[in-house]
């Protein structure tokens, strides 16, 4: 039995010593072929013969390391990773303690740790590494994958919004993060301008098929292209769309680190609100990008500055043509616009203006490079429709009428109020109207609805 527990090495020892008992080895040859002294030789042979092969089992063995950390800051650690770390992983985990804590451990050691204290479980077979099917771009610059990712970034301490992620794809560097409240054409043009601003302008987005970058129902009277689209061609950058999730799967790979770990950094912090993640993500990214961004095949940086031409805060808006009636009138989202009848303004009759929407919420209906003042007119509200919300912006359509409605009185009923419907001879009877009025109202050309408080506010958020 003592002989099982015997490693491969102390068996070889043991069958050496033991041609040297029976005189088959010298004592000089038995030294070169354990790579030791004749006098360690010797002490070897006497301790075999007075305890066996049991002798030659390593005196360590069974015996803590001497470079073992003491049980008190075993103990320490533990407590603080089930404390303040219980969901991260060892290598998250190992950074915070240093950082929050001024304790240093190896990686592995902790690893062990948290298995030991049932707060980490070891996947005995790891999948092999899925390697990429397509090589990393050459120059940072060159191609930017933007994505949106839906998540309860905030735990339970805040709303479910929506992270803008702009990731390099030759460098895996983070560019932008912008925390909004849902995927729309006015939060990617936001983003992308503070993108500009900050890099300049890259050769080309590689993004999803979302309406935002691509439309789907392109007619023969248009060419298919979103605002957004339309806004990134004037400023000469192109829109490429993958076919799958996996064509920008490095984009993707940094929402999966990103809904680990920044969720982690802002709950540490205490963040709750989406002010105060856009205040916090410039120095979460360059902590990120000191950790993960790679560095380029080639060192040149494709980012283009703006032209003298190019003006970021025309461009990145929501722009519509409208005719412009005899009347210097304009339809314009439910709305009658009404010209000032400037010098500028009269000769528009008969000819199509712009009307663009800005992200802040202005709205200015311009001719070539001239802004033609207005003023709108306040038509008789009519019964609204129900508004028509995208999938995406569910969330912020409940959100809004859960506040609108929390922010409405009490509505008290009237006893005295007649209803619509009134028996004939009673004191608060409704008149009936005659058949022949009744005709003449339905020849009427009905005034146009006005949107609704929540189409309005949705309205921001409509996509292309």
């Amino acid at each position: 039995m003592v002989v099982l527990a015997m490693s491969h090495g102390e068996l070889s020892r043991f069958d050496t010593l033991m041609h040297v008992e029976r005189g088959d080895l010298r004592v000089e040859d038995a030294a070169v072929l354990l790579g030791l002294k004749r006098r360690q030789v010797f002490r070897l042979l006497e301790r075999m013969r007075s305890d066996g092969a049991s002798g030659l089992i390593s005196r360590k063995r069974g015996r803590p390391s001497n470079r073992r950390h003491s049980d008190a800051l075993r103990r320490q650690v533990v407590a603080l990773v089930r404390e303040h770390y219980a969901d991260f992983g060892p290598t998250l985990a190992r950074e915070y303690l240093i950082e929050r804590h001024g304790i240093k451990m190896a990686c592995e050691t902790l690893r062990q740790l948290m298995i030991e204290a049932g707060l980490w479980k070891d996947r005995d077979a790891r999948r092999a590494r899925p390697y990429q099917p397509r090589y990393r771009r050459d120059c940072r610059g060159e191609l930017i994958q933007v994505d949106g990712s839906k998540h309860w970034w905030f735990e339970d301490r805040g709303p479910q919004c929506t992270l803008l992620v702009y990731i390099d794809d030759a460098t895996s560097e983070l560019m932008q993060l912008k925390m909004v409240e849902s995927e729309s054409t006015f939060a990617y043009m936001e983003a992308t301008r503070d993108y500009i601003e900050r890099h300049g302008k890259p050769v080309a987005f590689y993004s999803d098929k979302h309406s935002v970058f691509r439309n789907a129902k392109a007619t023969a009277m248009k060419d298919g292209m979103t605002h957004f689209g339309r806004a990134l061609e004037a400023l000469n950058i192109e829109i490429i769309c993958a076919n799958s999730p996996q064509a920008k799967g490095r984009v993707e790979r940094a929402n999966a680190t990103l809904q680990d770990r920044l969720v982690k950094a802002m709950r540490l912090e205490g963040i709750t609100n989406i002010a105060e993640a856009n205040a916090f993500l410039p120095g979460y990214m360059a902590r990120h990008n000191q950790r993960f961004a790679k560095s380029p095949f080639d060192p040149r940086d494709l980012h283009r500055p703006l032209a003298a031409h190019e003006d970021l805060s025309a461009e990145m808006v929501w722009r519509e043509q409208r005719t412009v009636t005899k009347a210097l009138t304009l339809h314009y989202n439910k709305v009658l616009f009404i010209l000032d009848p400037t010098e500028t303004a009269k000769p528009l009759v008969g000819k199509r203006v712009d009307v663009c929407e800005y992200p802040d919420g202005r709205l200015e209906i311009r001719h070539g490079e001239h802004v033609l003042p207005y003023r709108v007119f306040d038509k008789i509200r009519q019964v609204n429709q129900a508004a028509i919300v995208d999938n995406k912006h569910l969330d912020a359509a409940l959100m809004m009428a859960k506040l609108m409605q929390e922010q409405l009185p009490p509505r008290k009923r009237n006893n005295n109020e007649p209803g619509r419907q009134s028996q004939p001879g009673h004191m608060f009877a409704v008149p009936v109207r005659p058949a022949e009025a009744q005709a003449k109202r339905k020849r009427g050309r009905p005034p146009l609805p006005r949107l609704t408080p929540i189409e309005a506010a949705l309205r921001r958020l409509e996509t292309a």
